[in-house]
């Protein structure tokens, strides 16, 4: 489905990425784990158009679409949640995930697309008139992704969902981005938490530096020894 050849980006003269090859199949969860400042949130910047690669190839379904606006992009079908949530603190929830379903296929769904949402997190329902900028942090995790769902996405990428959440709220958090991948949806996810984040995957790749250090299933990630050392507390 998401295939990465070669990627490499930079901010303005500072290197981002280097030769970074990865690879999503249709309806596979990966992971993309590494320290703060590995390179993950701008691999996913790269795959939705937000940052231009100055080597390298990105396709999705078959198309190259490193050239394309970040708009194109999302119409093929990749939902980008940000780090951060970044949602719109002086709209409704309603608004804010009606916002997420701009692009015309979505738009021509997007009533049965906020009945989904509304199934997976049932609390923005029952605060579907309220400001966004009033909810807490993991309602407004929730709606984020609730807002990536309305584009009726192939593939959701996450950055960093349970940032700033307490445990309690990452466990929910975690168990509906479950719910979603059981529904079909394949699933990128960036997350700093390595042993939470290999338990939802199927496979990851380890960044550092800008650069792939290594890839595999997540068990086989959960007992390498240098995994356990640097990411997992052992």
């Amino acid at each position: 489905m998401l295939s990465l050849s070669g990627a490499s980006a930079s901010y303005g003269s500072v290197p981002a990425i280097g030769n970074i090859s990865i690879e999503v199949a249709e309806g596979e969860a990966v992971g993309l784990l590494g320290a703060n400042g590995a390179g993950k949130s701008t691999t996913l910047r790269a795959i939705s158009g937000l940052v231009r690669l100055t080597s390298g190839t990105i396709s999705f379904l078959g198309a190259n679409i490193a050239s394309l606006p970040p708009h194109k992009i999302t119409e093929l079908g990749i939902a980008h949640v940000p780090e951060g949530r970044q949602v719109f603190p002086e709209m409704t929830v309603q608004e804010n995930l009606e916002i997420g379903a701009y692009v015309p296929k979505a738009k021509a769904e997007r009533s049965r697309s906020l009945d989904l949402v509304f199934g997976i997190f049932p609390v923005l329902a029952e605060r579907r008139k309220q400001l966004a900028g009033t909810m807490s942090g993991g309602e407004q995790q929730m709606l984020a992704v609730g807002r990536g769902l309305m584009l009726k996405p192939r593939l959701l990428m996450l950055d960093e969902p349970s940032l700033g959440l307490a445990p309690v709220v990452t466990d929910v958090t975690f168990e509906k981005i479950r719910e979603i991948h059981a529904m079909g949806t394949a699933i990128l996810l960036v997350e700093q938490n390595v042993s939470r984040a290999l338990t939802l995957v199927q496979r990851a790749y380890v960044l550092e530096s800008g650069h792939v250090i290594m890839h595999g299933s997540s068990a086989d990630l959960a007992n390498n020894k240098q995994v356990q050392a640097a990411y997992l507390g052992m």
